[in-house]
């Protein structure tokens, strides 16, 4: 069992019978009341974010949520399939919604990790940068660039971004797999 004190970022525990990560935690204090801990915790089945406060009164039982390495295989009519690096005979699939955003920047062959509960897979974490090839990308026009102009290009899987405008088709990008955001050109 975890008191309200143990909660810091990054610890799991069940909270109303589902996994909830710490995301961020602090005391507070008030005049002539009890310290609370503010927490900000972030549902690992369907990702939203709560804002709770606890009292010294709370306790939480610890999850065990286990983490395991997968190899994306590929996509096919909204179901995401990976296989067992050990094992590539033992094969699954996951709903679109399990896999969340991230699954539009999934790639062939990437190494991913899935945290199970209870033994069934609850969630689906990509490499936070990956690098994309460029499938279709406008030109940039001659005094688009006043202001540090973008524009939106296709990549190899079908994902849509905005980039600065020198990208061009057939490049390679880095893109941050959390946010949908371009980092950088890769040479």
């Amino acid at each position: 069992m975890l008191s309200y004190s143990e909660l810091r970022k990054g610890v799991v525990f069940v909270y109303e019978g589902a996994p909830y990560e710490v995301v961020d935690s602090g005391f507070l204090r008030m005049q002539q009341r009890k310290a609370v801990m503010q927490t900000k915790m972030r549902n690992l089945v369907n990702g939203k974010v709560l804002d709770r406060n606890f009292t010294a009164s709370d306790s939480f039982e610890e999850a065990d949520v286990d983490r395991k390495p997968y190899t994306f295989l590929y996509k096919n009519k909204g179901e995401y399939w990976f296989a067992d690096p050990k094992n590539p005979k033992d094969r699954f699939s996951l709903a679109e919604d399990v896999v969340g955003d991230q699954g539009k920047f999934a790639k062939d062959n990437t190494v991913v990790e899935a945290r199970t509960f209870n033994d069934k897979i609850i969630s689906v974490k990509f490499p936070i940068k990956m690098d994309l090839t460029v499938k279709e990308a406008p030109p940039g026009i001659k005094g688009n660039t006043a202001q540090g102009g973008t524009k939106q290009v296709t990549l190899e899987t079908g994902a849509v971004i905005s980039v600065p405008m020198f990208i061009e088709a057939g490049e390679v990008i880095r893109v941050n797999t959390e946010t949908g955001e371009y980092v950088e050109r890769v040479k």
